[in-house]
């Protein structure tokens, strides 16, 4: 398969694909789909594409982004979750 036909047949695929998240419940079922109810730090890193050290200086910090994705925080011990649907929520996806 030439380079150019590869690039021509991911392109479609992603077009499709943004197609289907154009629609926000769509999205926010594939987002609970894939990560389920809650998300951990990391997988809220790679859905944004961040590192997660990264992510969490960020969260840190002030602004209204940073609200939005911290009301979202639920801190169970020591280990720290974000509801997927306040995710999506907070990031326009709903």
């Amino acid at each position: 398969m030439s380079v150019l036909r590869a690039i021509e047949m991911r392109t479609s695929r992603l077009s499709v694909e943004k197609s289907r998240e154009a629609d926000p419940i769509v999205a926010e079922n594939s987002l609970l789909k894939r990560y389920g109810p809650l998300m951990n730090l990391v997988d809220l890193a790679s859905m944004l594409d961040r590192s997660p050290d990264g992510l969490r200086v960020t969260l840190r910090s002030s602004g209204a982004w940073v609200e939005k994705i911290n009301a979202a925080r639920l801190q169970l011990g020591r280990r720290v979750y974000f509801r997927t649907a306040e995710i999506a929520e907070a990031l326009g996806i709903r």
